[in-house]
């Protein structure tokens, strides 16, 4: 009996250590976990495309997970645009992470489907170089209020806004913001930008992370 009393000890000790790291919350035990049962398959999404060497999602994740949200809190938008979230749920990681630097993995799988990631600031830059600096060759051809894409490339990037830490909602039409990997300090990370009168590529830091942002997923 007493050798049994040990060894739940230690699985009890070993579950709540787990539930207390900063790594990705892929954990049954854990009750704020990422529960990925019904999510693994991407076939549930749009075909990916092949954009020089990489391979990336066609549409952004529209993942019901606690803490994402509809623009405007609208099923509707999500069916457009994917669910918008705040970084540490995009990542997969306590929420405790959108005040504090967690660790992050090379290519870290955060609410993407398995087999893909976040992509990070150094992908996002290998995209943007491979389409000669102009985000009109990733933005879809229509859905944008203003300044339509030429969609060269079948990225088909759409403006669906953002979420902000006090309920609010704003940019939708005009802007598309998806969140990268890397942090920026403890309460700040990057993200990447698309707007409706910027033919460019744009890229912003020090993004709030308790903001809500899409998500695109790129192929391991």
């Amino acid at each position: 009996m007493k050798h049994k009393h040990i060894s739940k000890f230690a699985l009890m000790a070993a579950l709540w250590l787990l539930s207390c790291t900063t790594v990705e919350r892929d954990n049954f035990y854990d009750s704020g976990g990422i529960n990925y049962i019904g999510h693994d398959d991407i076939a549930n999404y749009k075909p990916p495309v092949t954009i020089g060497k990489q391979v990336w999602m066609t549409e952004n994740i529209n993942y019901n997970v606690k803490g994402s949200k509809c623009y405007d809190n609208q099923e509707s938008n999500c069916a457009t645009y994917g669910r918008l979230y705040d970084w540490a749920t995009a990542m997969a990681l306590p929420a405790s992470c959108n005040k504090n630097s967690c660790e992050i993995s090379e290519k870290h799988r955060g609410i993407c489907p398995e087999g893909w990631h976040i992509p990070s600031k150094a992908e996002w830059y290998e995209l943007g170089r491979y389409v000669d600096g102009k985000d009109k060759y990733l933005k879809a051809t229509n859905g944008w209020n203003n300044g339509n894409g030429e969609d060269k490339y079948g990225f088909s990037a759409l403006p669906g806004g953002n979420g902000n830490s006090d309920g609010s909602f704003s940019g939708v039409g005009d802007i598309g913001n998806w969140w990268i990997s890397n942090e920026f300090d403890g309460i700040f990370a990057d993200r990447r930008i698309m707007s409706y009168n910027s033919d460019d590529v744009n890229y912003i830091v020090g993004s709030r992370k308790p903001d809500l942002y899409s998500v695109r997923c790129l192929q391991d």
